[in-house]
């Protein structure tokens, strides 16, 4: 949630913050600013909305900044206050000489607000970000030395923070420091870099430096020294990104959301490659550190997600409990970090989360590390927080991900739990091996088989659109495929904006039966292979019986499938294990062509944001 950009070198500092900012969009937001020093002063210019009113404001002001090459630049997704003009980053303090930009939340800021109230200190917003500007404000009147300000300033505050600080007086330093939200600085040639994540900054440079809970940066044109609280030098290697600026463009898709979809063939095969060398030879996870012993030995397997990941979890608890014999138990995060729990370590943490950044599975994964468990994290972000505080790691290779609702995630996350199940079976010999080289031999083929569903939308299509106008929708299933329902309602709301819910296909008569007439869709999600195929076409004609409009999502050619369907959704056949990964991409399909059909912001819907890395 929110981005930073921070910039000092000899460049037109205006342009590299708004690309920057430009590139962050995908996190979400509802405002922007930024501030700049400019003839002496700090000057700083805010627009509520898109980034596109801020560059058209920044357009009016063009000959007062051009030549300025110092700045910080951020979009906010509001946490305290309005998303309005005045709770915009930047903030400044009471005399305007200082300007600082925030991700985060100051969980003591009132009890700081309230100290600064007595000092004399006049408060314009409502944010807790505020509060941060003017404490600066006042240990620099004391030192006259803004990283020593920034420094004791932020041994006051309690919360999750990645600050971006400048000052008139010092118009060629910027000051950044991190904790528990994600900060970078970049390297250049003459010019440096700080900024929340690493699309801001591709374009420009690869070379890194990532910043630990705690540690400050002072950038200056010409270097960076990164320090303790107390000031002391530290020695951070430097790093370099793994991929490439064409991660950014919609390579002539109409959105990034539909480009995503489209690339999951190729996600599926990065993901297998190297880890699925040959169907007759074991799964290779060089990158998780759990020995056979300690394999043997696990009693329990948690799994701690967000969003779409959790439901990604939920599949996988079906698949980890059938392949290992070891319970496993699934739980969103937010719940996860507010009870006591009980884990040991005989019990491995699986967290799981697109952007490694997500606030609520990181303080899960400390909890669960702090009583000894072993900790496996699965990302797309192998430079992420979460991968750099895992015992074991499965980064998914599914490349920068831009659209909000998350797609090729979350097949990609499949992917990796399916090869850790066969990968714990074969070492425990726990499952039919055989029926293990038959699944290895599918999922090889699985890239091939979306292939025909995206080349075969035209169904989807028709379908989208005589459901696009409708308010409510039910996705139904059973067994492996619940959490298929879950995430294909997940991603209609998210984009289109109906309020759509997913069911076990048998909860329907205990309750939501009640809300079907003729105004209810309801798409069933049916995939032969169990006695559940049976039972969800069973659900499917009582809810045909109280005049639902029916969607059918299957493998089969069922000829009764027509009496109950008004639509049918056909998918190539795979094993019932393997489903989710097929059964997921029409539902994201659907998902968005409604959206596109109602006119929706596909990529950036309202309210929602990509990493949220706040609890």
């Amino acid at each position: 949630m929110c981005g930073i950009v921070g910039y000092v070198g000899s460049k037109p500092v205006i342009d590299i913050l708004l690309n920057g900012l430009s590139k962050l969009e995908y996190r979400g937001y509802d405002s922007a600013g930024v501030a700049v020093n400019s003839e002496g002063k700090i000057k700083i210019y805010k627009a509520e909305g898109k980034l596109q009113n801020l560059k058209e404001l920044l357009e009016t002001h063009k000959a007062e900044i051009l030549d300025t090459t110092a700045g910080i630049g951020h979009i906010r997704w509001a946490t305290h206050g309005l998303p309005n003009t005045i709770n915009a980053h930047p903030h400044t303090c009471n005399c305007g000489k200082l300007a600082i930009v925030h991700n985060g939340i100051i969980e003591n800021y009132k009890e700081l607000k309230k100290d600064l109230l007595a000092k004399g200190c006049e408060f314009k917003s409502e944010t807790d970000t505020e509060v941060v500007a003017h404490l600066i404000a006042n240990e620099y009147g004391k030192y006259n030395d803004l990283p020593k300000a920034v420094r004791e300033a932020a041994k006051k505050l309690k919360g999750a923070y990645a600050l971006c600080v400048m000052h008139q007086d010092e118009p060629n330093i910027l000051v950044g420091t991190r904790k528990n939200a994600p900060l970078i600085v970049a390297l250049g040639q003459g010019e440096n870099y700080l900024a929340s994540d690493s699309p801001a900054i591709i374009q420009y440079t690869k070379r890194v430096i990532y910043l630990d809970d705690d540690q400050f940066a002072v950038l200056t044109p010409s270097s960076v020294l990164i320090t303790d609280i107390e000031g002391r030098q530290i020695d951070r290697k430097e790093e370099i990104l793994p991929w490439e600026p064409v991660a950014m463009s919609k390579l002539g898709y109409k959105h990034f959301m539909l480009k995503e979809i489209h690339e999951q063939p190729d996600v599926i095969r990065n993901v297998l490659s190297g880890k699925l060398p040959d169907i007759n030879k074991p799964i290779v996870l060089d990158e998780v550190k759990l020995t056979k012993d300690e394999i043997k030995n696990l009693k329990r397997i948690e799994i701690i997600a967000c969003g779409t990941s959790l439901h990604a979890a939920m599949v996988a608890k079906y698949i980890l409990e059938a392949f290992t014999n070891i319970p496993v138990d699934v739980e969103a995060s937010s719940e996860y970090i507010y009870r006591k729990t009980v884990t040991d370590a005989n019990t491995l943490v699986i967290g799981i989360s697109q952007s490694g950044e997500t606030s609520d599975t990181i303080t899960a994964i400390r909890q669960a590390k702090s009583v000894g468990s072993h900790v496996l994290i699965i990302t797309n972000r192998p430079d992420s927080i979460m991968a750099r505080e895992a015992h074991s790691l499965i980064p998914v290779n599914a490349g920068i991900e831009v659209s909000v609702a998350a797609t090729k995630s979350f097949n990609a996350q499949l992917i990796a739990l399916y090869l850790f199940a066969m990968y714990i079976a074969e070492i425990k010999e726990s499952f039919d091996l055989e029926k293990i080289k038959d699944l290895k031999h599918e999922m090889l083929l699985l890239p091939q088989k979306i292939e025909t569903i995206l080349s075969h939308k035209e169904d989807i299509m028709k379908c989208a659109r005589a459901f696009a106008s409708y308010k409510n929708f039910i996705y139904i299933a059973r067994g492996i495929n619940y959490p298929t329902a879950l995430e294909g309602a997940l991603k209609l709301k998210e984009i289109s904006y109906i309020n759509a819910t997913g069911y076990p296909a048998g909860e329907l008569k205990h309750g939501p039966i009640a809300m079907l007439d003729e105004t209810m869709p309801v798409l069933a999600i049916l995939m032969p292979g169990s006695i559940v195929y049976e039972k969800v076409l069973s659900n499917a004609e009582e809810a045909k019986a109280r005049n639902a409009k029916m969607i059918a999502l299957t493998s089969a050619h069922d000829a009764h499938l027509n009496d109950v369907f008004e639509y049918i959704l056909r998918v190539p056949s795979v094993d019932e294990y393997l489903s989710p990964v097929i059964t997921s991409v029409p539902l994201q399909l659907l998902a968005y062509y409604i959206a596109e059909f109602l006119g929706k912001d596909v990529d950036q819907p309202r309210n929602l944001a990509k990493s949220v890395t706040v609890e």
